[in-house]
């Protein structure tokens, strides 16, 4: 028996890296997949990959418009929503002297606002027994030069997780954060070689991750297998935080 028959789920950010990775996990494993992204040829591309289970919805987690639509196709379609990973996220370099207001305005509209707006729109078709996994970052916890906007906002997904574990396990919706490392995606091909080096160096497996162990995780909490797991966050960095 598949892990997610009969599950609606949405992954926002579904249409590369991690949240592709997800979706195709996800769908595998017998749930009916939504995703979101603000590229159509790229959408149009992952609903190619992931198969006949998944719909794709063009739009911006930041636009309240966009985000009314997608929950109406959402309840038009299969009426409920099981299961919702929020994967969205820009990250980009600005080392303090650097960084200004639409650097900052950037990052956290999509990564926090967003997520925000996105779990309130989600919570009308959830029920009991639904689950929400917010991606954040391993840069929550540490420093990294360069990134402290972008680590800033991750630190936030974490603390939402925590509080909105408590608000919502009397409607019995479970709330868990991943904090992946290094990833090998897209977003991580603008980084150089010599700072790819640099991850690698620092991590003690000696590679970088792939989306598919994110996913896996990702469905570990996702599913009644992690039924008891709530409020946590599972850091997936090769152990690089250690």
């Amino acid at each position: 028996m598949f892990k997610l028959d009969s599950k609606t789920v949405l992954i926002t950010g579904g249409g590369s890296g991690i949240g592709l990775a997800i979706a195709r996990r996800f769908a595998a494993e017998g749930a009916q997949v939504f995703i979101t992204g603000r590229r159509q040829a790229q959408l149009d591309s992952a609903v190619a990959l992931i198969g006949e289970k998944a719909v794709a919805v063009q739009g911006d987690v930041t636009n309240d418009a966009d985000l009314a639509r997608l929950f109406e196709t959402i309840r038009a379609r299969a009426g409920k929503l099981d299961i919702l990973v929020t994967s969205s996220g820009v990250s980009e370099n600005a080392t303090l002297e650097t960084t200004g207001g639409e650097h900052i305005d950037k990052a956290f509209d999509l990564n926090v606002r967003g997520m925000v707006l996105t779990v309130n729109g989600a919570l009308p078709l959830m029920g009991s027994g639904a689950a929400i996994v917010l991606v954040g970052s391993i840069a929550g916890n540490i420093g990294i030069a360069g990134y402290g906007t972008y680590a800033a906002t991750k630190a936030a997904v974490r603390s939402y997780a925590r509080t909105w574990t408590h608000e919502l396990a009397p409607r019995g919706i479970r709330v868990n954060s991943i904090s992946p490392g290094p990833i090998d995606t897209p977003m991580f091909d603008g980084v150089t070689d010599e700072m790819r080096a640099a991850f690698t160096d620092r991590i003690p497996l000696k590679r970088l991750g792939r989306p598919e162990e994110v996913a896996a995780a990702v469905l570990f909490l996702a599913s009644d297998e992690g039924s008891y797991v709530a409020g946590s966050e599972l850091v997936i960095d090769g152990g690089m935080t250690a």
